[in-house]
């Protein structure tokens, strides 16, 4: 149990930060899902698509320090690469 004024308001800080941390990751983790669901079904058009917000998506979480940089980056080139 927190017991200062400042630790109190820490614990309420990292609840918050900690909820939207798993949005973003549970994001990021979706994203990578849609993208080898469209790349196991083999539509060009829809992976052209996607591929513009998969890339954004990733970025976004890394940017935040969900995900490390070169995580996502790593994760971008391979996709890419199956394309």
């Amino acid at each position: 149990m927190p017991n200062t004024k400042a630790a109190i308001r820490r614990v309420r800080r990292v609840k918050k930060q900690t909820q939207t941390n798993r949005i973003r990751k549970s994001k990021y983790k979706n994203a990578i899902k849609q993208m080898e669901m469209l790349i196991k079904s083999k539509d060009k058009a829809k992976i052209k698509k996607y591929f513009p917000k998969f890339q954004s998506i990733l970025m976004q979480v890394a940017k935040s320090g969900v995900v490390n940089k070169k995580t996502a980056s790593r994760k971008i080139s391979r996709i890419s690469k199956k394309i």
